[in-house]
């Protein structure tokens, strides 16, 4: 996306009216794990303290029978006369005792995430709703959509019907999304659809928008579409289940107010004070290509050479039979090595004749009288 500086606007008919450059935000790092473990947390935050009764489980008047009468020592319920009587009680593993652990509403439900942490997750899930293929890895249709990121003009902002909203989606090829959504719309499985989540479906684009003049009363009824004001971006929306790559629809006038929303890399941000846009550790992430390229390939040592060196300095050699281990441990071991040669060497010269001579010797002691 850095290649390409300047970004299309296209009008209410689907045409491309004029061009903005690109906002630096659309640049950014993407950090996937940050973007994840900030909306793990964030996402907690819409929890409500849930604990079951206090007293559940312990509304009966039950006692230990005690040792001798060859039953467990559970409390067991009083009286006579009904199926009930005898039966064990308040034990997590009895029927009508209560649970193990029984959970309270003192637990901890929200988590605090650092304010710099969650401007790099919205920062890193705007930069992947501009790369298409992150996008369409997500699962939106936006094969037949001109241009990625999808800005249109702002005379959209204005518009009251939800007939309008159509139109235009389907002036920008961006309808097979929220048709995707309409078709995925499923019941639930579970008790959720006793709890008002009876159905469930897909994710359709995201409206973002610069000022509410009725754009959320045309784009609300449709299925799967979400709206949001340009200075209050969310990353629950921006990234739906901690996945990046939503598509987003954006007005002319939020698409030219991002550099003042966050900044660039270096200018600080009008609404958010002191805050200039996260940098990336690497230029190039393409981390392969770098090691195999011809600048780093040159000066570094081949493999086998490394491979044995690491296997030398792990491998430890018995000095009782290596002597390179041996007169690493005790150099004067090499002194006493030298002298007993040197004495070998002597015993052997003493125990050695000619061939020759040896012959005639053999031959007076055979002609001896």
């Amino acid at each position: 996306m850095a290649s390409r500086p300047t970004v299309s606007v296209h009008a209410a008919s689907g045409e491309a009216s004029s061009s903005l450059t690109l906002p630096a935000v659309l640049t950014a790092p993407i950090r996937l794990d940050v973007v994840h473990q900030v909306h793990k947390s964030i996402a907690k935050n819409k929890r409500q303290a849930y604990s079951v009764a206090e007293n559940a489980g312990h509304q009966t008047s039950a006692e230990s029978w005690g040792t001798g009468r060859a039953v467990a020592r559970i409390p067991r319920v009083g009286g006579g006369g009904t199926h009930r009587s005898g039966q064990a009680a308040f034990g997590n593993m009895c029927r009508g005792g209560r649970m193990f652990a029984p959970t309270k509403i003192w637990r901890r439900w929200h988590v605090k995430v650092n304010q710099n942490q969650r401007r790099f997750a919205v920062v890193s899930a705007l930069a992947a709703s501009a790369v298409p293929s992150l996008v369409l890895a997500r699962g939106h249709r936006i094969e037949s959509v001109s241009e990625v990121p999808l800005v249109v003009s702002s005379g959209i902002e204005s518009y009251r019907k939800t007939k309008e909203a159509v139109t235009l989606l389907k002036a920008v090829n961006a309808h097979a999304d929220v048709v995707k959504v309409s078709n995925s719309r499923k019941l639930r499985a579970g008790k959720g659809k006793l709890r008002n989540r009876r159905h469930r479906q897909r994710r359709g684009p995201l409206i973002v928008y610069a000022e509410d003049n009725g754009i959320v009363k045309a784009f609300r009824n449709l299925p799967g579409v979400e709206l949001a004001n340009v200075r209050r971006l969310n990353l629950l929306q921006l990234a739906p289940g901690g996945h990046i790559g939503r598509f987003i629809i954006w007005t002319e006038g939020a698409f030219a107010l991002l550099d003042e929303v966050f900044g660039t890399f270096d200018k600080a941000a009008v609404f958010k004070k002191d805050y200039f846009l996260p940098t990336a550790k690497i230029t190039n992430p393409d981390v392969s290509r770098i090691i195999n390229s011809d600048e780093i390939q040159s000066v570094v040592r081949p493999a086998k050479s490394i491979a044995t060196a690491v296997r030398r300095r792990n491998v430890r050699h018995n000095p009782l039979v290596n002597k390179t281990a041996l007169f690493r441990l005790n150099p004067y071991a090499k002194v006493l090595r030298r002298k007993e040669l040197a004495k070998q060497s002597k015993k052997g010269e003493k125990k050695t004749k000619h061939p020759k001579a040896a012959g005639e010797a053999f031959l007076k002691t055979l002609l001896a009288p």
